[in-house]
C-alpha cells in the first residue's frame, strides 16, 4: 500500500489540532490533519464556548479534594467518579491529590493566565476575517449562597494577583448587568476580559482556513498504530493507509493515551465526560455567559441558541448519556433563574463529550523524551477552546525550534514520569 507523505502529521481535528495545522500551514509547512471522525467531532463541538482568562486557577486547587469527596459518588453531583478498579485512574487521582497545593497554584496560574490572554488576542484577530459567532462581553459567576460567594471572591483574588481584572457585584449591580431576566444571587464576580463564541463554527472555520493555505484534511481516518525505529516515528498506520511525516503531533484529546499506547507511552490523561443542552434562544436569555457557581453549570448565549453545560464525570472512554446527569444540569436553572424553565424552551440538542484532563490542570505541550519527532498537544480539560489558538502557536514554535515564552517544564508531557 502506497504511503501518504507530508512534513507534519497532526492527529486530531479538534480545536488544538485545527489551530496547530493552521499555524503551520500559514508558515509554509506541508501539513496533513487526520481525525477518526470529522473536523470538530469530539469535545470541541458541544462545549460552553468560553474564552476564559478567569479560569487561570487550575482545576487541582487546595480544597477541591475535600469538596470532591462529598460529590464523587453522587451521580447527580457536579463531579462524579464511576466506581471501578482502574490502575490508570487510581494513579491519576493520586497525582491529582499531590497537585492540590498552594505552591502548584502559584506556579500554574501565571502560565494559564498568559495562555488565555494570548488566545483571546488571537480570537479578536480571527473574528475580523473568519465567519463564526464571537462576542467579547465578559462573564459573570452568580453565587446564591454566602459560602459560594466567599469562595468565588477568593478565586478572584488569586486571579487578580496575576493581573486578571475582576469586579465583585451585589444584587442591584447584577440586575443592571443582566437586565434580561431576574437572577437569584446574593452576589457574584464579573470577569470583563472573558469572551464567548460558537465553538463548532470556529473550529470548522479555522480548519477551512488551514485548508486554504495547503493543509490536507482526512476525515474518518483512525490511527491503528505506528511504525518506528529507534527514537523516530516513521509512519502512522491508519484505516486509510499509512501516513509518513518528518514530525508527528498528537492532538487527539481524550483518545491520546490509547493512540500512543502502541509506542509504549503512558500519558496521564483521564477522559472527563461533560454534557450540554442547547435550546433555541428565548426572549429573556442573558446576553453574556454566566456560571451558576454552586452547581458548576454554565450558560452561554450563542447566536440564536442558548446552551447549558456542566458536570465532570470520570467514567473512562464512555460516551453513553446518563439522563440523571442531564437532569441535574436542568435542575440548577430555577435556583438562579426563577423566571426561566426548560419546559418553556425549544430543545435543539443534548450532547456529551470527553474532556482530556491531566492531574495538575495544565495541558501537555512539548516533545517526548522517548521520540525525537513526536510532539504532544493534549490534556486541555475544560478549557481547550480558550487555550486553542495559543496552543497551536506554541506547538508550531516547538516544531520550528523557536523560543517559547512559557515555563516548558510546567507543560512537558514527561513531567509526571
Amino acid at each position: 500500500m502506497a504511503a501518504n507523505g507530508s512534513d507534519i502529521l497532526v492527529i486530531g481535528a479538534g480545536v488544538i489540532g485545527a489551530c496547530t495545522a493552521y499555524e503551520l500551514s500559514t508558515r509554509g509547512h506541508s501539513v496533513t490533519l487526520i481525525d477518526q471522525g470529522d473536523v470538530c467531532a469530539g469535545s470541541s463541538y458541544g462545549n460552553a464556548g468560553l474564552i476564559v482568562p478567569s479560569h487561570c486557577v487550575p482545576l487541582s486547587e487546595p480544597g477541591i479534594v475535600k469538596q470532591g469527596l462529598k460529590w464523587m459518588l453522587d451521580p447527580e453531583s457536579p463531579f462524579y467518579i464511576k466506581p471501578r478498579l482502574d490502575r490508570d485512574l487510581i494513579s491519576w487521582l493520586w497525582k491529582f491529590n499531590r497537585s492540590c497545593t498552594d505552591a502548584h497554584v502559584a506556579k500554574a496560574t501565571p502560565v494559564l493566565r498568559e495562555m488565555h490572554l494570548n488566545s483571546l488576542e488571537r480570537y479578536e484577530t480571527f473574528a475580523e476575517h473568519l465567519d463564526f459567532s464571537y462576542e467579547h462581553k465578559g462573564s459573570f459567576y452568580a453565587c446564591n449562597t454566602e459560602a459560594g460567594l466567599e469562595h468565588k471572591i477568593e478565586d478572584a483574588r488569586i486571579a487578580g494577583r496575576t493581573g486578571i481584572r475582576t469586579e465583585t457585584l451585589g444584587p442591584e449591580e447584577i440586575a443592571k448587568l443582566v437586565p434580561e431576566t431576574p437572577v437569584s444571587a446574593v452576589g457574584g464576580v464579573f470577569y470583563p476580559e472573558d469572551a464567548h463564541l460558537q465553538p463548532a463554527q470556529f473550529v470548522r472555520a479555522i480548519a477551512n482556513e488551514g485548508r486554504s493555505k495547503g493543509t490536507t484534511i482526512e476525515s474518518n481516518c483512525q490511527v491503528l498504530g505506528f511504525e518506528s525505529s529507534g527514537r523516530k516515528v516513521n509512519a502512522a498506520r491508519t484505516t486509510r493507509g499509512d501516513f509518513q511525516a518528518d514530525t508527528v503531533i498528537l492532538a487527539a484529546g481524550s483518545w491520546s493515551p490509547a493512540v500512543v499506547m502502541d509506542l509504549g507511552l503512558k500519558l496521564p490523561i483521564q477522559p472527563a465526560k461533560g454534557y450540554s443542552i442547547t435550546f433555541k434562544r428565548p426572549p429573556n436569555c442573558p446576553s453574556l455567559p454566566m456560571m451558576m457557581t454552586e452547581t458548576k453549570v454554565g450558560v452561554t448565549p450563542m447566536a440564536d441558541t442558548f446552551r447549558f453545560a456542566g458536570t465532570l464525570e470520570l467514567a473512562g472512554l464512555n460516551l453513553t448519556i446518563n439522563q440523571r446527569r442531564v437532569q441535574s444540569i436542568l435542575n440548577a436553572m430555577p435556583s438562579y433563574f426563577p423566571e426561566m424553565s426548560a419546559d418553556k424552551m425549544e430543545l435543539i440538542e443534548i450532547w456529551r463529550g470527553l474532556r482530556p484532563c491531566t492531574p495538575d490542570g495544565l495541558p501537555l505541550l512539548g516533545r517526548t523524551d522517548a521520540y525525537d519527532n513526536l510532539i504532544i498537544g493534549a490534556g486541555h480539560a475544560t478549557i481547550g477552546i480558550s487555550l486553542g489558538p495559543e496552543s497551536g502557536r506554541i506547538l508550531s514554535q516547538i516544531v520550528e525550534g523557536r523560543e517559547i515564552s512559557y515555563d516548558t517544564a510546567a507543560l512537558s508531557p514527561d513531567r509526571f514520569a
